[in-house]
């Protein structure tokens, strides 16, 4: 069972089903967009948008299990770890993510929101 932390770092950005399976929301916080990913097995990950090799939005990428491919140049990122899929080479930050009764919440710090 996962334990479930609330406290006001938590930021409630909306439902589950308000992501299309294997689609992407964009969230504005104050350190810039991130990107919310639901997989086809209804799992969440978020992370900056912007892939670590030209900056590209990831948000505009296809998923594909737990890996967006970025639109500009084909990189592949794993949405769980934010590294690049070799033989590329780098890490977009992930941010931490709960699903509670359906909503989705990240972790944002009070700088971040």
């Amino acid at each position: 069972m996962q334990d479930i932390v609330m406290d006001r770092d938590w930021l409630d950005v909306g439902g589950v089903e308000e992501i299309p399976l294997r689609g992407t929301r964009v969230i504005a916080t104050k350190s810039g967009p991130v990107a919310v990913f639901r997989t086809t097995d209804n799992r969440i990950f978020a992370t900056r948008d912007r892939c670590p090799h030209k900056n590209g939005p990831l948000s505009q990428g296809i998923v594909h299990g737990t890996r967006v491919t970025c639109p500009l140049h084909g990189w592949t990122i794993d949405l769980a770890t934010g590294e690049a899929i070799a033989p590329d080479r780098g890490c977009v930050p992930t941010i931490p993510t709960q699903v509670v009764d359906g909503r989705i919440l990240l972790h944002v710090t009070q700088s971040g929101r």
